[in-house]
């Protein structure tokens, strides 16, 4: 009796097949489907994590008409995430920042964009796990093992968000190496539940609406000072902030069932959720909140909303949300910074490239990278027990390189269009349909993308002594932004790969 053999399904044979023409072997497991895709990105932005987090700042500096801040940088935002959709589509590879840049505009180009996005991307995940000091503390005293003072500023609360941050870290390391599988299965699971306690809050929120919806036309105490434009542009650094991320599907595309389809509509899906949710929640928190001129909003944000207009156990139950959010994002972010810290090994890119490039062949899982990103984020946290100022600085900071490498990938695209791109035309996904095109749209909309980086980049970084030096302890805090791009830029120029020839050159623009 002849037994069979097993074999990949059609869709997945080809994207096996489609990866090949770009110089790569089909390492990684492709167990990832469309709800997959878009948990990546969704879950990357976090607004349950963000906006719990960021209401503050935004309200602090704009008053209620700080709301507005945040379908400007969406509609700038949707502009970036049409461009990497259209070349998500082209170009399905893990490390997808990374890899779209040097393709753009070639290996210097592409070196610093993956530089920019991975130093980003660790940052960012040490001040994601560190929101659980936010959270865990108010649930139950017991998540304070150190000292009695859970406020991010106190010795003991800086000291006890490293433990608990380190914990998480340790926890989303392990289910990156254990594999792709139990990744998603995680981080799914997370994600439902993230958009039921969305849905929860906007619903407590405008059931318990002590005014109309109108208030965001209120300025507040900042619209009674001069200069209010300038107050409102720095209260838009909170959505500026928060909306990153979405193109973390790219990032996983080696691990998707028909990337080219699939990953250019949860680009775009995982951005426009997450505006929907998050401007539904700043509005309902604006109409719900028991007062607008307290203080109280700008200090304590949405939790003070929370606690003031449902009881303890209904609070209790959405705070462990809250959590769960802050710990899928945190694993979201830590395996995208994987595959790129892979993706960019597997080219020779980096220190220690042959042991980064290495795949696990049972899990399919670059275990090395994830255990590297975890070991360097919690370094990172460490820096919040000598000075919370400075770690809070640093994650400011490093928004700035995310718009950075989002940079190097849409202004080199924009030249590109320029000279004709793309230049193969009628290219078919894995079910034979045509890939995702801005056709005659590209060029505006490129533009467009590029203005607003540009600008963004510019106002993330103005040296404003209320955004990186509030208590003026360090004046030179002042200038963070600068300095570190400038420092970031330096040692990466120290750490380009000289002298060694790229493994899977490619045809610029092509």
């Amino acid at each position: 009796m002849s037994i069979p053999v097993q074999t990949a399904p059609p869709s997945v044979a080809t994207d096996h097949d489609d990866l090949a023409e770009f110089g790569y072997d089909q390492q990684l497991h492709r167990r990832l489907g469309k709800f997959e895709s878009f948990a990546a990105g969704f879950s990357f932005v976090s607004i349950l994590t963000t906006i719990f987090q960021l209401f503050g700042l935004g309200f602090g500096f704009g008053g209620p008409a700080f709301f507005w801040t945040w379908p400007v940088v969406f509609v700038g935002q949707f502009m970036v995430a049409l461009c990497f959709a259209e070349l998500a589509a082209r170009y399905p590879i893990s490390g997808a920042i990374y890899q779209w840049s040097r393709r753009m505009g070639g290996e210097l180009v592409g070196w610093f964009g993956g530089w920019f996005m991975v130093l980003a991307q660790t940052v960012t995940a040490s001040a994601a796990a560190i929101a659980l000091q936010v959270v865990l503390p108010t649930i139950w005293s017991g998540f304070q093992v150190i000292g009695d003072d859970p406020s991010l500023t106190s010795p003991s609360g800086a000291a006890n968000a490293v433990v608990l941050g380190t914990v998480l870290l340790v926890f989303t390391t392990t289910i990156n190496c254990i594999g792709i599988k139990w990744m998603s299965r995680v981080n799914t699971t997370g994600v439902i539940c993230e958009i039921v306690g969305v849905v929860a809050v906007i619903g407590v929120f405008f059931t318990h609406a002590q005014r109309g919806p109108s208030v965001v036309f209120d300025t507040g105490e900042p619209g009674t000072q001069p200069g209010y434009i300038w107050a409102w542009i720095v209260s838009g650094l909170m959505a500026a902030y928060v909306m990153v991320g979405f193109g973390s599907a790219g990032e996983l595309a080696e691990e998707t069932r028909n990337p080219r389809r699939v990953a250019p509509r949860t680009i775009r899906l995982a951005l426009s959720v997450s505006a929907l949710g998050g401007g539904l929640m700043i509005l309902g928190a604006l109409m719900a909140a028991p007062s607008l001129t307290d203080g109280r909003l700008a200090t304590e944000g949405l939790p003070y909303v929370l606690d003031t207009v449902l009881n303890s156990t209904w609070g209790t139950i959405l705070l462990i949300d809250v959590c769960i959010a802050i710990m899928i994002c945190t694993l979201a972010i830590q395996t995208a910074a994987s595959r790129l810290t892979f993706s960019m090994a597997r080219d020779n890119r980096l220190p220690g490239s042959a042991l980064l490039a290495r795949v696990n062949p049972h899990t399919g899982t670059p275990i090395w990278p994830s255990i590297l990103i975890g070991l360097a984020c919690i370094g990172i946290l460490l820096v919040n027990v000598g000075n919370s100022a400075i770690f809070a600085t640093l994650a400011s900071v490093c928004i700035i390189l995310i718009y950075l490498a989002y940079l190097t990938v849409t202004a080199p695209l924009l030249y590109r269009r320029f000279k004709g791109w793309p230049s193969r035309r009628g290219q078919v996904d894995a079910e034979g349909k045509p890939l995702f095109s801005l056709g005659r749209f590209g060029i505006p909309i490129n533009i467009a993308a590029v203005v607003y980086g540009a600008i963004m980049v510019v106002n993330l970084g103005w040296p404003r002594a209320e955004i990186f030096n509030p208590d003026g302890s360090m004046p030179i805090l002042q200038w963070a932004g600068p300095i570190t791009v400038a420092a970031v830029i330096a040692l990466g120029a120290l750490c380009y790969p000289r002298g060694k020839t790229h493994p899977t050159p490619v045809e610029i623009g092509a």
